[in-house]
């Protein structure tokens, strides 16, 4: 078996192409850094397994983890790949299909353990020290901006009911049932240094001072977060406010205002490319679970994923 497993690697190390989902994972092998979240992981994770088994490997499972996320892959849909996808199985760890590889609970435990713990919170900030270390994350301005995921509408579940805590909110002429992602991002790197998650119908203004860092002295954003209130607070505390201005009913904007209002924008756009990676890239357009806190825990782990992805090249060339 030793035998023909090298020359399986050999066979596959000399491809003539790699496929698209192979070349995105041997960015990330380079990019994610791994014993730093690992070191994280380790103190809550089991040394034994079910019925006294040695348990999975910690390095494998976080990789399984990120590329749940990644593929927006379900558990049994992640236990399946490993299974049918040769680079997904390497990346892993894992060498052959005839290795003991993890089934979907094995996959569900190790996320109920990340959120038990409280752990994807720490893997945001985490990624985020390694982004400064590298010289990245460190500018003095913020770019807010939040986004309205969907959750199921649908009550054909056990409980027979829509998640209680997601809301139904307006945005223009439609109606949208969900949850909103409300993030900080960094004005130079365009990562997002912050993030919460909240029902759909709450105000993005609400969330805005807990976007905001300490030493921030200049804040972007769109005319939803326009508030003569937060920018007398602002030029009070010596920040820079750089809100675009809203039309008044009755009222158009001056011509001053929709120069300033473009320019600005042209800045603050950038906060929307986080969006972009994690509902393009990453698929995740719907809630998979039930309630804010199970959401909110993939939602830190998938913001510090998107950090990572945006910024690879200035990470691997470093």
């Amino acid at each position: 078996m030793s035998y023909q497993t090298s020359f399986a690697d050999l066979d596959y190390t000399h491809k003539k192409r790699l496929t698209r989902r192979e070349v995105f994972l041997n960015e990330m092998e380079q990019t994610v850094p791994w014993l730093k979240l690992i070191a994280l992981i380790e103190p809550a994770y089991p040394t034994t397994g079910r019925r006294g088994r040695q348990p999975m490997p910690l390095a494998s499972m976080l990789r399984i983890h990120c590329m749940q996320n990644w593929f927006s892959f379900s558990d049994r849909q992640m236990e399946d790949a490993l299974y049918e996808i040769d680079s997904v199985r390497r990346f892993a760890g894992f060498g052959s299909v005839t290795d003991a590889l993890p089934d979907e609970t094995t996959i569900l435990n190790f996320r109920h353990l990340l959120e038990k713990q409280q752990l994807t919170q720490k893997l945001l900030e985490a990624i985020n020290a390694h982004l400064k270390e590298q010289g990245l994350l460190v500018s003095q301005g913020t770019m807010v901006d939040a986004t309205i995921i969907h959750a199921p509408s649908s009550t054909k579940n056990k409980d027979k009911s829509r998640d209680p805590e997601m809301h139904q909110t307006r945005k223009g002429q439609q109606w949208y049932f969900g949850m909103k992602i409300h993030v900080g991002a960094d004005v130079n790197s365009g990562a997002v240094h912050t993030v919460t998650t909240t029902a759909a119908n709450v105000a993005d203004i609400s969330e805005l001072p807990k976007l905001l860092r300490e030493d921030d002295q200049v804040i972007f954003a769109d005319a939803g977060y326009s508030s003569d209130e937060y920018r007398r607070g602002a030029r009070h505390l010596g920040m820079r406010w750089c809100v675009n201005d809203k039309r008044k009913p009755g009222k158009n904007l001056s011509s001053s205002q929709k120069k300033r209002n473009r320019k600005q924008s042209s800045i603050r756009a950038r906060v929307e490319h986080v969006f972009r990676v994690i509902k393009q890239q990453f698929g995740f357009q719907k809630t998979r679970y039930r309630g804010l806190e199970k959401n909110a825990s993939q939602v830190n782990l998938l913001v510090g994923l998107a950090n990572l992805y945006m910024l690879r090249r200035q990470l691997m060339a470093a």
